[in-house]
């Protein structure tokens, strides 16, 4: 039984690697590499829409879809005509900026807030689109074109849908790189970009029509409920590993045609499964894997870094109360596992059984005490916290002074009266 699993596995694995390689034949190879461009085009506007603080309206704007594909079948069906890829994009781009046109005029002529505006409007196209849906099921009409709108299945596209696909993705990408500067500035500073002489809703009009370009054309590959997650997840996965707009960019695109292209992959070995979910899970294995792993903003680094911090602050403390407790002759007892650390370190060494401060040791151990008193003169005198509230900040605070601050710190409080425990 397990031989035949490990037969199977080794299989699927085999088959897996020559799609991935494309090797899986032209209609696949083709529509991976479509895919693919449309990843990288969401990876991109994604990132802008991120850093504007638009993710509530993307969601908003894919789930505002439905109702214009349904239009869209429902009017083709009306005229007689069989309902073309053109045809439900057109609607479902209208649908959508409709849905954000409602958002805006809700959000200026009203006192709710934006969000609030976006889950409304979310909330009612959405549901329009499902009532549009059920009618649509109630009539006996073919949905089979439809479906695959709503919930995505990319495996089955033909050349020309990929075509479609690929070049509104590509003008997506070209407007983006062209406009990439103004909509850097508006994202991070709308005030300067105004008195600078933009028009900021000028830009805000050309980040819509990005994320609207984009939705539509993943609609085919990923669905109208999870086209979002081509330009939010990547994006969220890319400011994970760096702070410079650039690299997020770059990085953003990247994850989002590396998952765009293994989900693909993985949907043509199962047919029968959505290509949709599989892009998204593939977005959010990505998305995890930064989470976990990037080396200042992960959750690993993190749990490492406030580790440090805590065993840095328990050795300063311990040294502190070692100094105090050799200058008033009194027994002390480290904790092994700081006693092993700070000997290691060449602040303390053991003396008759008993840890003792080394010349380091007490120069480190001196050197926090007089910060503690430092800054708890600061805050007294300076601002005027009572004594009896000063210890817990005080504690937080001094094992982070940098020289520069300490300076600063003496400075200041010699100018008002001499500086306390100076050594």
């Amino acid at each position: 039984m397990i031989t035949v699993i490990a037969q199977v596995d080794t299989a699927g694995l085999r088959a897996l690697l020559e799609i991935l390689t494309l090797q899986g034949g032209h209609n696949t190879t083709v529509v991976m590499l479509g895919a693919a461009l449309l990843g990288l085009a969401g990876g991109l506007v994604g990132a802008f829409a991120l850093l504007r603080k638009r993710s509530l309206g993307v969601d908003a704007l894919s789930h505002a879809t439905l109702p214009g594909l349904a239009l869209a079948f429902l009017l083709a069906h009306w005229l007689g005509v069989a309902p073309n890829s053109a045809l439900l994009l057109a609607g479902a781009a209208a649908t959508g900026l409709l849905a954000m046109w409602c958002v805006e005029l809700v959000h200026r002529h009203t006192r709710l807030s934006e969000d609030t505006a976006i889950g409304m409007s979310l909330s009612v196209f959405f549901g329009a689109g499902i009532v549009l849906l059920s009618i649509i099921q109630a009539s006996g009409g073919a949905q089979g074109g439809l479906k695959s709108f709503v919930y995505g299945q990319a495996a089955s596209m033909l050349p020309n849908e990929v075509g479609i696909t690929g070049a509104i993705a590509l003008l997506a990408i070209i407007a983006a790189l062209a406009f990439h500067k103004e909509l850097a500035l508006v994202a991070f500073d709308e005030a300067f970009a105004r008195v600078g002489g933009w028009r900021v809703s000028l830009l805000d009009g050309v980040l819509l029509a990005l994320i609207t370009m984009v939705t539509v054309a993943g609609l085919r590959s990923v669905g109208a409920i999870l086209v979002v997650a081509m330009l939010i997840i990547p994006a969220a996965a890319a400011r994970f590993w760096t702070d410079r707009v650039a690299r997020v960019l770059v990085l953003s695109g990247a994850m989002g045609a590396v998952s765009a292209y293994v989900g693909v992959a993985v949907s043509a070995l199962a047919p029968r499964a959505p290509t949709g979910p599989l892009i998204v899970l593939s977005a959010g294995a990505v998305f995890l894997v930064s989470m976990a792993l990037a080396p200042r903003r992960g959750v690993i680094s993190s749990a490492l870094r406030r580790m440090r911090v805590r065993m840095q602050v328990a050795q300063d403390h311990a040294l502190r109360r070692l100094l105090h407790a050799e200058s008033k002759d009194l027994h002390f007892r480290c904790p092994r596992c700081l006693f092993s650390m700070l000997r290691v370190r060449g602040l303390v060494r053991l003396e008759n059984g008993s840890p003792v401060l080394t010349t380091a040791g007490a120069a480190r151990a001196t050197r926090i005490e007089r910060n503690h008193r430092l800054w708890t003169q600061y805050l007294i005198s300076q601002a005027e916290i009572a004594p009896s509230h000063v210890d817990w900040s005080v504690d937080q605070v001094e094992h982070v002074l940098s020289p520069e601050l300490i300076a600063e710190l003496e400075s200041e409080l010699a100018a008002a009266s001499p500086a306390p425990g100076a050594a």
